[in-house]
């Protein structure tokens, strides 16, 4: 691993992207010290910086994993306190892009920089050597370029960008840094306008426009096009600019502008033979001028009027109502697979079909074209695109996909036609050579480099030895989670694996397969195998899934023909099977881990709280939802709230349980999920003690690694004993309480009666005050509330209402 140790980091400029960077920091738990200008009008010079730390509490999506995690950055000005960066060990500059300004802040802090200090700036889009030249000759080998994309919690996406002074050592170093300790992609760009994501990506809307105008389609029907129907981030291109800022794009537009040329004779890294597609389109400057920067002014090219959602029109400069969805043949064309995909959408007599078939082109083109001057390899691209701009496949991939020499003769039949966006020829590596021999640009031996005329292989730095399956482009054969490693067990619901031999060949691993992994009676059965597997011949176990969540809860689909066939007293078995496997997990004879990323909700949820030991990605939402249905948690959550409050109220001094059962009952009644690892272990779904990995490619690692140095430090599973519960005081307390939310309007009778039976459940029944109890006794009356409510016409509205529309019904 890397011998470079972040202590502290510094970063200066407390703007939108300071100040999130700030917070991902925290997050992450990396000290952090956020500077900018000293505030002359207000008490403290800090006011500036107080401001925007103020402000990350009520930005969305939340760039804090906790509101009050706020507190933990340090607040700065340049005035007073330059001497702490003295004690920092990675300083990252993030003002405003420009770069008189960015070289004099350099200056001013050149002198405090310590020696071993890695300089990275920000920027979307500058050239880093231009701003490494006012550096001292010491501190330039230690400076790079680093470009979070906004939100940075969020986006996968880091580039960095060296210069021709920077140490190699150093990009290594920090590329360590920001993948593990950050959670981020890297990739590395040369030093070009606006470097690959953005180079690439923003030229792509620019033409995306171009070609609006030239289709005359409205904004809507466009992201309605552009979204997840063509595979790429759901707000499509107008939304997507707004969420950017308006501003931004501008000024990253500006860069294009400012630092290429469309004059040949400008020589190789500044001619640009698309450049005329870059010009400013007149409805951005318009929204400019009218000061609608997109959202964070609440208006750019939609604005939101109460519930309506409007879009600009620029003919009347006002905004009219949106909502105009794209017809639904191109949808359905853009189901088919990739090679049929593409010839319907070229061959459409619709202007919406050709709309598509011209952005598509153009991407080809584009990337094609550039390849060699901003990026190492066409990897870089994909992933750029992927990471940065949220597509589901970079523009190589899917050209690749849909067949390589087909695709590309497309696209230069429209070249040679006059309907691309400039006359440059594909280059001659398109058609001829290693890639028309391989069919692309991606093969398993690595990407395609144009410059050394090599397929080159991903950098094999020790931090990525953590991810077992970390991404990859399609075409590079990598392995796959569903294939790798010797198989133990398989069928529909679950894989029990192993690694190969090795150090983690000894660690079962269970992965479920249902769709969105919910918890059916076949995977609840193959659990219990699976624990059954490790008890016998292996010394610990893994609950791993390769994609976005854990598990989104109980299959209340399977659930279905048994209920409509014996009612609610049918699924009282299937309950306790339920009941019983996560009891069978929390007291198995060697440690069970729970890997968690994305969703737990449910009964995924209950899977991983009577884990062993939890390990999450920083992005796991965790929590107990089943009153969105009308239901109450039934495979052992309200039992775990209630045991949990009493061994904490144990070892306190108060020894009274309402406020520690209080939390529990509250998120569980009122269906709380945490928006992240963090607050996750705030609502009690995570313990002090349980692991937050920042990358969700070393989950797998780290909770494997967890699993074996409990086995090798002797794991032996907690005493089964019974525990003190309220009783029947402590439900009469809480109904008390529900009663004025319910006669104040605040939740309905159901929720009221699903509120009680919670109640019901956590405090123990209808038994005295601080009586001892199982949670056998307790998963008994989860049972009961749990088929009650299955009976109740209510429960019935949501729970088919939630099955039908995937949206919760309040009744």
């Amino acid at each position: 691993m890397s011998r470079f140790n972040v202590k502290k980091v510094a970063v200066l400029g407390a703007g939108v992207m300071g100040a999130q960077i700030a917070s991902h920091l925290v997050n992450v738990k990396v000290p952090v010290i956020l500077f900018d200008l000293p505030d002359n009008k207000s008490p403290s010079k800090n006011g500036i910086v107080s401001r925007a730390v103020d402000g990350l509490k009520k930005l969305k999506p939340a760039p804090l994993g906790v509101p009050e995690d706020a507190t933990l950055i340090g607040q700065a000005n340049y005035e007073e306190h330059l001497e702490q960066l003295r004690d920092c060990d990675l300083i990252i500059e993030a003002i405003a892009e420009r770069m008189d300004w960015k070289l004099d802040l350099y200056k001013k802090i050149a002198p405090y920089i310590a020696p071993h200090a890695i300089v990275a700036s920000n920027t979307s889009g500058l050239s880093i050597t231009k701003l490494s030249e006012v550096l001292p000759e010491a501190i330039k080998p230690r400076f790079c370029g680093i470009h979070f994309f906004n939100p940075p919690r969020y986006m996968l996406l880091v580039e960095l960008i060296t210069t021709p002074t920077t140490q190699p050592q150093i990009l290594d170093d920090l590329e360590a840094f920001v993948t593990s300790s950050l959670g981020k992609g890297v990739v590395r760009a040369k030093d070009t306008p606006n470097f690959i994501a953005n180079r690439v990506g923003v030229a792509g809307m620019l033409a995306t426009m171009k070609e609006v105008e030239n289709f005359g389609l409205s904004y809507d029907v466009v992201d309605d096009l552009t979204g997840k129907k063509l595979g790429r981030a759901s707000s499509g291109t107008f939304r997507t600019a707004d969420v950017v800022g308006l501003d931004t794009m501008t000024h990253v537009i500006k860069t294009l502008q400012d630092t290429l040329s469309g004059d040949a004779a400008a020589g190789p890294g500044k001619f640009d033979p698309f450049y005329a597609s870059f010009a400013t389109p007149e409805v951005l400057k318009t929204l400019l001028e009218m000061g609608n920067l997109g959202q964070k002014t609440k208006a750019g090219f939609f604005k939101k009027v109460g519930r309506d959602i409007l879009r600009f029109d620029l003919a009347s400069k006002s905004y009219v109502p949106a909502g105009e969805k794209a017809d639904e043949v191109y949808a359905r064309m853009l189901k088919k697979p990739a090679a049929e995909r593409l010839q319907l959408l070229r061959n459409s007599e619709g202007v919406q079909g050709q709309f598509l078939w011209a952005i598509l082109r153009n991407a080809f083109h584009y990337a094609a074209v550039h390849l060699a001057e901003v990026a190492d390899n066409a990897r870089d691209v994909d992933f750029c695109m992927r990471w940065g701009f949220g597509m589901k496949q970079g523009p190589f991939e899917l050209w690749q996909e849909a067949g390589w020499l087909t695709v590309a003769n497309m696209v230069k039949e429209d070249i040679d036609a006059g309907k691309a966006l400039c006359s440059a020829p594909l280059p001659d590596w398109v058609f001829t050579g290693p890639v028309a021999e391989a069919g692309g640009v991606h093969t398993p031996q690595g990407s395609w480099n144009p410059t050394t005329r090599k397929f080159v292989p991903v950098r094999s730095l020790p931090v990525y030895a953590r991810q077992h399956f970390p991404e990859s482009v399609l075409g590079a054969q990598a392995p796959s989670a569903a294939t790798a490693g010797k198989t133990l067990f398989e069928d529909d619901a679950v894989r029990l694996w192993t690694l190969p031999d090795g150090e983690f060949s000894e660690i079962v691993i269970a992965s479920i397969k249902t769709k969105m992994h919910a918890i059916s009676p076949d995977v609840v059965e193959g659990l219990v195998q699976a624990v059954d597997l490790a008890e016998a011949s292996y010394k610990g176990l893994v609950i791993w899934s390769n994609d976005e969540m854990f598990s989104a809860g109980a299959d209340l689909q399977a659930m279905l023909p048994a209920f409509m066939m014996g009612g609610a007293q049918a699924i009282d078995g299937a309950e306790a099977e339920m009941q019983n496997a996560m009891l069978k997990i929390r007291y198995a004879s060697v440690p069970v881990v729970s890997a968690v990323r994305g969703l737990a909700l449910g009964g995924g949820c209950e899977l991983a709280i009577y884990s062993a030991k939890r390990v999450a990605a920083m992005e796991s939402y965790i929590g107990l939802v089943e009153v969105g249905v009308g239901l109450v948690p039934g495979a052992g959550g309200l039992t775990y709230i209630a045991r949990r409050a009493a061994e904490n109220a144990a070892t306190s001094t108060g020894k009274d349980l309402l406020p520690f059962l209080t939390e529990g009952f509250t998120a569980a009644a009122m269906a709380k999920v945490g928006t992240s690892a963090i607050e996750s272990r705030k609502l009690g779904y995570l313990l002090d003690s349980d692991v937050i990995v920042p990358h969700k490619d070393e989950l797998l690692y780290v909770a494997l690694s967890e699993a074996k140095a409990m086995a090798n430090a002797g794991y032996r599973p907690p005493h089964k004993r019974p525990f003190a519960v309220l009783g029947r005081s402590g439900v009469a307390t809480i109904k008390g309480s529900l009663v004025n939310m319910r006669d104040g309007g605040f939740i309905s009778q159901h929720d009221f009666h699903i509120a009680s039976l919670i109640a019901n459940v956590v405090c123990g029944g209808d038994v005295d005050a601080g009586s001892q109890v199982t949670e056998e006794y307790l998963m008994m009356l989860e049972r009961q509330a749990f088929c009650s409510l299955l009976n109740h016409p209510k429960t019935q509205e949501r729970v088919m209402g939630m099955m039908s529309t995937g949206k919760p019904v309040r009744n």
